[in-house]
């Protein structure tokens, strides 16, 4: 031992290596948290900062489960100032006659944004017109919440609301929305279609797009013309842009009624760039007066049902031309959704076509053809499919969707019918008659052979009717604003 030692043993624990204290446990966890939310502020700030880009399937929810929705504020829209789906666009109202060469090329205008990891309830008094499913977890609903000339709007008399379920409608929350309104007259949407999880539109008579699944909304620039029905399939969306007489139409019952002129417009899912699909589907009209038009798709293909009955037909993303001629003209007035009352289109796949048309009398039952040929040709079904049905109780047809197998359900002013390929009779669900809403339904829709969703016509329900056994039974899933 060195002597040294014993009379410096201060200098020999300095010359030590140190060894360095380990932190609290979490510390580094707390750290990273810290930093992911000092990122996510950051993309937050540039995606408000930056104009929005944007760009149905409905798969129906099983019977019987419960939206749980959380009671919001009486408001006017959902998630602060931001307003729900099928919002509308805000542009000029179109006037003066069509021009049946050329087409507008709409652009992005402004953009309604809102944190994508913000939860919002669904407002109370919500109230909802449309409904959009992409998958048998995820939809979207639209509609009116909150008391007219108080909401948080452009136009404080517009108080379009959305909400989304991510598990199947067990839940539903409330999401931004297009800040509709304006001062010049045809403003508002009242409809909503998602391509998948991401892309979406809502519409009628404006057009807004997102391209985040509904956690930002853009408006489209029509060039002055109303949208009075949007498609998506297979990538793309395609809509109807209407040119009409006068700027007086909003988003209430008839804002389409003065529409005289229709161009078939398209766009990639992601994409403002809406194009017309081509010379043949441009300007369509009746001859002259209002008139109104619908679109179909499935898969790779769609149709277009024409103001004067041409049909007209093409893949998704190339060339439409005519296919046919329809047994009856999707008539005048158009519902207040801006879609044909007197001739409803169904289209089963690529080639087979269901065509429901009003006859002349009140009272009379409609008229059904099929096609196997795309239009070409057509068969009617003999008066006996309707031997179940009484005509008088019949009311008004709102709505038709056709399953996967061919069977057809008919939504009406009294309830709804289902008519079978197997049986080739109509038969009336449990949802007709004393056992329909008040008013019947507005829209139905068949995603699968088992799977449906249907609105009903008195909004004030707050609620979705659903099917899992083909139509013939339905009930609502649950009220969609309880407390209200």
């Amino acid at each position: 031992m060195h002597a040294d030692d014993d009379r410096d043993p201060l200098d020999r624990w300095l010359s030590q290596q140190v060894q360095p204290l380990p932190p609290p446990p979490g510390t580094f966890e707390l750290i990273s948290r810290r930093a992911r939310r000092r990122k996510l502020r950051k993309l937050a700030v540039t995606v408000v900062s930056a104009a929005a880009v944007a760009a149905a399937v409905a798969v129906a929810v099983p019977v019987g489960l419960s939206m749980h929705l959380s009671p919001g504020q009486d408001s006017g829209s959902l998630a602060g100032n931001a307003n729900t789906t099928h919002s509308t666009t805000e542009s000029p109202n179109g006037s003066g006659s069509p021009d049946k060469t050329a087409s507008p090329s709409p652009s992005a205008a402004h953009s309604a944004t809102a944190p994508s990891d913000q939860a919002h309830p669904v407002p109370r008094n919500f109230q909802p017109t449309s409904v959009t499913f992409v998958s048998t977890q995820t939809a979207w609903v639209i509609g009116q919440a909150g008391t007219p000339g108080t909401c948080a709007n452009k136009d404080a008399f517009i108080c379009t609301s959305i909400a989304r379920t991510n598990d199947a409608g067990q839940n539903w929350q409330g999401g931004p929305a297009p800040d509709t309104g304006g001062p010049n007259g045809a403003t508002g949407v009242s409809a909503i279609r998602f391509l998948n999880d991401t892309y979406g539109w809502a519409f009628g008579p404006e057009l807004w797009a997102t391209d985040d699944g509904g956690d930002t909304w853009t408006q489209v620039n029509t060039g002055g013309m109303r949208v009075t029905d949007l498609e998506a399939s297979d990538g793309r969306a395609y809509a109807l842009f209407a040119t009409c007489s006068t700027p007086s139409g909003i988003s209430s019952p008839g804002f389409a009624e003065d529409c005289t002129h229709y161009t078939l417009m398209t766009a990639a899912a992601g994409s403002n760039d809406w194009a017309a699909v081509g010379g043949a589907t441009n300007g369509l009209n009746n001859g002259g007066g209002s008139a109104s038009a619908v679109i179909e798709l499935t898969g790779s293909n769609g149709y277009l049902l024409a103001p004067d009955g041409t049909l007209y037909s093409g893949p998704i993303g190339g060339t439409w031309s005519r296919a046919g001629t329809s047994m009856c003209q999707p008539g005048y007035p158009p519902q207040a959704d801006g879609l044909p009352g007197a001739a409803l289109l169904a289209l089963v796949n690529s080639g087979q076509l269901a065509l429901v048309c009003n006859e002349v009398s009140a009272t009379s039952l409609p008229a059904v053809y099929t096609s196997d040929s795309g239009g070409a040709n057509w068969t009617q079904l003999p008066a006996a499919a309707w031997s179940d049905v009484v005509s008088t109780d019949f009311g008004t047809m709102t709505s038709l969707a056709a399953a996967p197998d061919g069977t057809l359900t008919l939504a009406t002013t009294t309830g709804i019918y289902v008519l079978s390929d197997t049986s080739q009779r109509w038969e009336p669900s449990n949802a007709t008659g004393t056992g329909a809403p008040k008013g019947g339904f507005s829209y139905v829709g068949m995603t699968t052979n088992d799977q449906g969703v249907a609105v009903p016509a008195d909004t004030s329900l707050h609620e979705i009717w659903m099917t899992t056994d083909g139509g013939a039974t339905w009930a609502p899933a649950a009220s969609i604003a309880p407390g209200s």
